[in-house]
């Protein structure tokens, strides 16, 4: 029978590169949240910098869901980090034990514990990341118990904090919220102190979270899928076992708005030049909303319907990977470049991570959403490329073509939507599916349809059909993927390329 990972067991094997120092580090941040994102991330890098001797700093972290917390105490809080995928066009995989959790605590059985965690000068920083419906305003009293949301916990530790030392000057925290979630920082803060003026709390309280707490808007971008599925077999060969294994990818990102003070207490970012503290973050995520999610929401209804069911197998296929090369390197870069200044160094680790062997993201799920995504993500890049080109983007062009073939329903049933590939129905997830089903219902000449849904406002920010030929190139496309089949035009395609 294998050992279960332990501090005994790693400490005795000198390649883990944990040392007995690293357990008596004070604790620094305080956690909300225990899972595999927080993990494969934050918690990746704050072990990266323990190891490089530049922070010195452990986690507290606190498990706001049901359940106990044995999965972590059985293990000393210790978990492996498997890095899968690929970098610079090379297969990265490689094992660390992560050391940088000192424990973890349920918040409703140990909620006296965690403010008590507070009370240590040393920790200076909490982050959270508790899904994008945890920032919400919840009124209700933090005296009264554990309180339900995280906003209500968050504003219990900072009471908790405060009352302790008194008020003192320079005892606030640096709190960077994770939640994919546009300025999480900026309405995290705003949602607290709307919470702390329903708690009627003083007015010199109000001021010392305004002056001495820094809420900082973030962006993180890892794939963390988790366990792997073959976990037994890959503990065989590590020679333990391990109930919090998980996988991520070699790419990861953390941006955070900040000054000097938060580069001070977050001083751990020195150890990976991916995580960055900068002014704005708009930047950043600009770039990733239309590189990565602008071509895979180009990209994934032409791949779909041409039989294929996973990124890795797009980039797999002849068309799709020169389809995904040409979208992000040639038509939306360009469009970006000049306003953010790492895209270029971005573009191609967008591709590396498509190129992934290890993550099966699934195509059907990536159109959830499909239309609005296409608004959100392409609509005005395919603006800046006609305005930068006095040109279309052939390639965007085609997608947007695609998408209209994939919202065509081939039925309606109980409110939802079925659109149909190869003889197989699948699901349209996508709240505008009845005003896609009325256009092809209504009209039966495709390139009215195509102008009428380019310039319908309840779709796009701007009029589409108002693009000087946009829409006669999107119907003439729509036309050839109808009438010969999605397949065979891709095989028309390859033969010109």
């Amino acid at each position: 029978m294998l050992p279960i990972l332990n501090k005994e067991l790693i400490l005795k094997n000198q390649d883990s590169g944990v040392h007995e120092k690293t357990f008596t580090f004070p604790e620094k941040i305080l956690q909300f949240g225990t899972g595999v994102l927080l993990r494969g991330l934050v918690d990746y890098l704050v072990d990266k910098a323990n190891r490089q001797g530049i922070y010195e700093g452990r986690i507290v972290v606190v498990k706001s869901t049901d359940g106990d917390t044995i999965d972590f105490s059985s293990q000393d809080s210790l978990f492996t980090t498997h890095i899968k995928g690929v970098s610079q066009g090379e297969l990265v995989d490689q094992l660390l034990i992560n050391a940088a959790i000192s424990r973890v605590l349920q918040s409703n059985a140990e909620w006296q514990e965690i403010l008590a965690a507070v009370h240590q000068p040393a920790l200076q920083t909490i982050i959270s990341n508790t899904t994008e419906v945890g920032i919400q305003y919840v009124p209700e009293k933090i005296a009264d118990g554990v309180p339900a949301s995280f906003p209500g916990k968050l504003l219990a530790v900072l009471w908790e904090r405060f009352t302790f030392f008194k008020g003192s000057a320079n005892t606030g925290f640096v709190i960077v919220p994770t939640e994919l979630v546009v300025d999480n920082g900026r309405l995290l803060k705003d949602i607290v102190l709307q919470l702390a003026a329903y708690n009627e709390l003083p007015p010199a309280f109000i001021t010392w979270i305004q002056q001495d707490n820094q809420f900082c808007n973030s962006l993180v971008d890892r794939i963390v899928p988790g366990k792997p599925r073959n976990l037994a077999e890959i503990e065989q060969k590590a020679g333990y076992t391990d109930k919090l294994w998980i996988e991520v990818e070699p790419y990861l990102l953390w941006a955070i708005e900040g000054n000097e003070r938060t580069r001070s207490v977050l001083s751990f970012y020195k150890a990976d030049e991916r995580m960055l503290i900068e002014p704005s973050i708009t930047p950043f995520r600009e770039q990733k909303l239309r590189l990565l999610n602008g071509s895979h929401t180009a990209a994934v209804p032409l791949a779909f319907l041409s039989g294929l069911n996973t990124v890795y197998e797009c980039m797999q296929d002849d068309y799709m990977s020169h389809f995904f090369k040409e979208v992000v390197l040639r038509e939306i870069l360009p469009t970006i470049e000049e306003a953010c200044p790492t895209a270029a160094a971005f573009a191609p680790e967008v591709l590396d991570r498509f190129a992934n062997p290890f993550i099966a993201h699934k195509l059907i799920s990536i159109t959830f959403q499909e239309s609005s995504k296409m608004n959100a993500r392409n609509v005005r890049t395919l603006v800046r490329y006609y305005e930068k080109y006095n040109a279309l983007p052939p390639h965007l062009c085609l997608g947007f073509a695609a998408m209209l073939l994939f919202l065509q329903p081939v039925r309606e049933e109980a409110g939802k939507y079925y659109g149909s590939r190869n003889g197989e129905e699948y699901v349209i997830t996508d709240d505008n599916a009845p005003v896609f089903a009325a256009w092809w219902r209504d009209h039966t000449n495709i390139s009215d349809m195509v102008t009428g849904i380019c310039s319908d406002k309840r779709l796009w920010e701007t009029d589409l059909s108002a693009i000087p030929g946009f829409a006669e190139q999107v119907a003439g496309i729509l036309k050839m993927l109808k009438s010969s089949g999605v397949k065979a035009f891709i095989q028309s395609q390859l033969l010109k390329n």
